[in-house]
């Protein structure tokens, strides 16, 4: 085998190669899965962001001496939760481990919302600069949520959709890509379903 046969000879399998893995969607699974743990990232960052802000705005409210006691619990409650839950890119192959931390941040949003229907009730609180200031940084906050979730959402569906096609699941079995974990419907139901507050006095 001449040098210029074996030089023809590797060019060609490189060749082949090349369009082999394009053809099975390997390089797709690679984009999509590092654009997946990107979103994911960003999703955890904003949850974390809120997260900060929560002791401030306990702080806050903690100034108004009438404040529903029980309505600050669950706050504080539903953070300390949602902080103990360790978040990694295994996550995103975990359904289980991903369900429960989706479950966590839906309790501490919903406990986030009730506080701020329940706010409304206490002038003083309401024209307190600082808990204002607060306010307008969680619901900035919440909004950089749902774009963060959104993103990861729609990069999710396009990788499992590829995990799940033929012959792309081919490569998804060999190279080791299982469809990754999403949010589920009722989790988004749930977190933009408002809260029911009652402020009507019990009758004794």
């Amino acid at each position: 085998m001449t040098q210029t046969f074996k030089r023809f000879f590797l060019m060609l399998a490189a060749a082949v190669s090349l369009a082999t893995l394009t053809g099975c969607g390997y390089n797709d699974f690679q984009k999509l899965d590092e654009a997946s743990k990107s979103a994911w990232s960003e999703v955890v960052n904003q949850y974390q962001r809120r997260a900060d802000l929560v002791p401030n705005i306990v702080a806050s409210v903690k100034g108004e001496a009438a404040f529903e006691q029980d309505t600050l619990t669950k706050v504080i409650e539903a953070r300390a939760k949602a902080t103990s839950i360790q978040v990694t890119p295994e996550t995103l192959n975990n359904p289980e481990a991903f369900s429960k931390f989706q479950q966590a941040q839906g309790e501490l949003s919903s406990a986030l919302s009730r506080l701020m229907v329940v706010s409304e009730q206490y002038p003083q609180l309401k024209a307190n600069q600082a808990f204002r200031d607060l306010r307008v940084t969680l619901e900035g906050t919440e909004n950089r949520i749902t774009v963060a979730r959104n993103r990861y959402i729609q990069t999710v569906n396009d990788y499992n959709v590829l995990a799940r096609s033929f012959p792309t699941n081919l490569t998804a079995k060999v190279m080791g890509y299982p469809p990754k974990a999403n949010f589920s419907v009722q989790n988004e139901a749930e977190i933009s379903r408002p809260p029911t507050v009652d402020f009507t006095a019990p009758k004794k």
